[in-house]
């Protein structure tokens, strides 16, 4: 698919063709092995399954699986390597709705060509210096797209028992730990977040030490200003202007009206909200003197990126609050997903002005994120705490 893009930039195939016979091509494949799996059926497997690994006890759990979970894994299958090739034939023998299956499977061809192909289109004459490190990089976001989907599968099955083997470890751990509904659920949430990203931390650390951040930043600095020419400049200074001090200081305000209005332990909220925000600045400062690195333009210490840390901190908190507090699934969800963008066009905006490396930009989202869910887990701990000391006295 990259080298058909490497033909669309040469000029011998026309992108938008491309992507459409690519398209309908995919999805003939992924039809054809559907009613395979259709005509076919579970008895044909059962007998002659165990000849390529399929016997009838893992067909059955396969099955099973599939059915539960198999129209959404469709649109992504196609980016994990091994998987895609099964999809198909586990959606026919488990005889899944052919115009479901049409819907996310054919979604997910027509995704998969058209990002492969306008990757390769994008390169144009770096193809041949860039595609495998690429290559590499899709493969590594695969398998950790399928260790994702493989976690959210054991977390619906077991959740149960998760909330009963974690709480008891909270307990353990501050002593007293009762809590129901949507207050367990934001807290266990973000000690979960809290773990992964510090392991993410712990291994871009490695990897800076080990200077194996030049091919990323290389390749991703590369596709931004391929993507984004000189006519973006007035949009890039306003993506960089959501990280000044005038926006982020709003925010600040802002949140300090959410907790006078919908707080439930103003003075706990208030004396976290200015922990959080001052106590980030200083973590901020502190990594970056730690590490000392030099940037793309010659600026001394741009690891993590200061912008995208200090936004994820700032605007993260201040939808937290709104997540606490509101009820509203949607105002919910619409501020988590306001966070996410502003932060990524901060972080765009800095590797388009040759800034900071984009690993420096990751690197700011993940330190950021380990101090925003640490203060979210030890406010909500605190707030338990406090809550049941009360109860114990009255």
């Amino acid at each position: 698919m990259t080298y058909t893009g490497l033909l669309v930039f040469q000029g011998h195939l026309n992108w938008m063709v491309s992507i459409l016979t690519a398209g309908l091509g995919t999805s003939m494949g992924m039809t054809i092995s559907y009613w395979i799996g259709y005509k076919l059926g579970k008895p044909f497997f059962q007998k002659h399954g165990s000849k390529f690994h399929l016997g009838p006890e893992k067909l059955e759990k396969t099955s099973l699986w599939f059915e539960r979970y198999g129209n959404k894994l469709l649109l992504f299958a196609y980016f994990i390597p091994g998987v895609r090739h099964l999809t198909g034939y586990f959606s026919g023998i488990t005889r899944l709705p052919f115009r479901t299956y049409m819907i996310f499977a054919y979604t997910g061809a027509f995704l998969w060509t058209s990002m492969f192909i306008s990757l390769g289109k994008i390169l144009g004459p770096k193809w041949e210096l860039f595609h495998h490190t690429i290559t590499k990089y899709l493969i590594i976001a695969g398998l950790i797209a399928a260790v994702v989907f493989a976690c959210v599968y054991v977390y619906k099955k077991y959740r149960d028992q998760i909330y009963d083997a974690t709480l008891a470890g909270l307990r353990k751990g501050v002593k007293i730990f009762h809590t129901l509904g949507r207050v367990r659920f934001l807290l266990l949430t973000s000690f979960g977040v809290f773990l992964i990203l510090f392991m993410v931390m712990a291994s871009l650390i490695q990897d800076l030490l080990a200077n194996e951040f030049a091919d990323f930043d290389v390749v991703t600095s590369y596709i931004v200003h391929a993507l984004f020419d000189e006519s973006w400049a007035f949009w890039m200074n306003l993506f960089a202007y959501l990280a000044s001090f005038q926006v982020l200081f709003t925010v600040a305000v802002l949140a300090l009206i959410m907790i006078l209005i919908k707080g439930e332990d103003r003075l706990l909220e208030w004396t976290f909200l200015l922990f959080v925000f001052v106590g980030g600045e200083l973590w901020d400062e502190g990594l970056r003197r730690l590490f000392h690195r030099i940037g793309p333009s010659s600026l001394i210490n741009t690891f993590p990126s200061e912008q995208t840390l200090i936004t994820v901190i700032f605007l993260g908190f201040a939808a937290y609050l709104i997540v606490r507090h509101v009820k509203m699934a949607g105002v919910q969800t619409g501020a988590s997903l306001l966070v996410l963008t502003v932060a990524f066009l901060v972080g765009i905006s800095r590797i388009y002005f040759n800034i900071q490396y984009p690993s420096d930009v990751v690197a700011g989202y993940v330190f950021g994120g380990v101090w925003l869910s640490l203060n979210v887990v030890l406010l909500e701990v605190l707030r338990l705490m406090k809550h049941n000391k009360l109860n114990f006295s009255t």
